[in-house]
């Protein structure tokens, strides 16, 4: 289980999390929605780490283990991983040689350099990802789809525990949010527990979530099933 617990988290002095409390088990979908400036993206970040997002109260429990003050890199190995809201490139690291390097480090059991390619190969053809991105600089020169393409391919290789996805959905035309969405819903149907963050409910189509939370000013202020979704596009926000 990832659990989150009474969740305080300030940036820059200014509180943005203001008591949030989640638990996503194995094999569960989660989407959190909500408007701009509810906290969302912060959320993302906190759980994972980023030293500009504090926490000033509360815990975050990964598998009963209280992983406040571990680093990025270790909340990784311990299985959680994260698809940013905005993709950074990273010059110079080629697609497969950051895919190899993961999985080393978290895999028990290592695979041939061969066996390996063939693995991503596969995954690539699922996203209809052109298999000459393996050699590319990671997200150099990608666009909006094919970094979150790229994205969700790490997410499909590193099989984490679970995975926290930043508006995943952003900046996608409908074909690609359909193959996204349909490599999300590949991974979620094993025991890797999904956290969805999303503005909109189109991508709930195609990633059916367990559960529907709604972010409001920092606070979870309603949960439900997918009718929440549903309600929220027909009435929006403000009745939150």
């Amino acid at each position: 289980m990832l659990e989150i617990k009474n969740l305080h988290v300030s940036t820059d002095n200014k509180e943005i999390l203001k008591g949030v409390n989640l638990k996503i088990n194995k094999g569960e979908v989660h989407a959190v929605m909500g408007p701009n400036g509810s906290g969302k993206s912060s959320l993302s970040l906190a759980l994972m780490g980023h030293p500009r997002y504090k926490i000033t109260a509360g815990k975050i429990l990964l598998d009963g283990r209280n992983i406040n003050l571990i680093t990025p890199d270790k909340r990784a190995k311990l299985g959680l991983f994260l698809a940013m809201q905005y993709p950074v490139a990273v010059p110079g690291v080629s697609v497969f040689n950051l895919l190899r390097s993961a999985n080393k480090n978290l895999e028990s059991q290592q695979v041939s350099a061969l066996e390996f390619q063939k693995i991503v190969k596969k995954e690539m053809k699922n996203l209809k990802m052109d298999e000459k991105f393996l050699t590319r600089s990671i997200n150099d020169g990608f666009s909006g789809g094919e970094k979150k393409k790229a994205e969700i391919l790490q997410l499909s290789i590193l099989k984490p525990k679970y995975a926290i996805l930043d508006e995943t959905d952003s900046g996608l035309d409908v074909d690609a949010l359909k193959t996204v969405s349909k490599g999300i819903s590949n991974v979620a149907g094993s025991e890797i527990g999904i956290l969805l963050i999303t503005h909109y409910q189109l991508i709930l189509k195609y990633v059916k979530p367990d559960f529907v939370h709604i972010l409001v000013d920092g606070k979870i202020v309603k949960s439900g099933d997918y009718k929440l979704a549903e309600e929220i596009e027909s009435t929006g926000y403000a009745q939150m």
